[in-house]
């Protein structure tokens, strides 16, 4: 019998609560997901793509169906080169909705076999963003209430 296999692509850049949130639910849905650090072209990472795969890494270590890889390129070729049936994608908002609805109905154009599934992240993730912790970050603010234990920033 065939694995079902999903990913959950993102820049991670940092990984935040809601992302670890939205990852371990996608995690009970298929027997493999495999977190994919892509390299977004329309964005200027703030972090290296090493240290954002150590701390997505360091954060579902103990999770036996999570797996971690870099890629770059589109996500539905990722997704195809992976097997996987599924792309997850986290919403906080009807805002993301509309953006990744765009690009939910693309990628089904490029490939009708994968299925994006949305799921709803709780109320307590709902204000938490990336942008928003480096924000924090470059103000030299708390971030530990907005990312996982093992983000550390030195």
């Amino acid at each position: 019998m065939k694995n079902k296999i999903g990913i959950f692509p993102g820049s991670f850049d940092p990984i935040t609560s809601g992302h670890r949130h939205i990852i371990v639910k996608a995690s009970k849905l298929v027997d493999v997901l495999i977190v994919g650090i892509g390299d977004n072209s329309s964005k200027k990472s703030f972090y290296s793509a090493e240290k954002r795969e150590e701390w997505v890494k360091n954060t579902f270590e103990n999770f036996d169906n999570i797996l971690v890889k870099k890629y770059s390129g589109l996500t539905i070729n990722f997704a195809e080169k992976e097997n996987a049936e599924f792309i997850f994608r986290g919403l906080r908002s009807s805002l993301d909705y509309e953006y990744e609805k765009q690009i939910a109905e693309t990628n089904s154009v490029l490939n009708k076999e994968i299925e994006t599934i949305f799921l709803l992240s709780d109320k307590q993730y709902g204000m938490i963003s990336s942008s928003i912790v480096r924000e924090i970050i470059k103000n030299n603010g708390n971030i530990k209430d907005f990312v996982p234990k093992e983000v550390k920033i030195s």
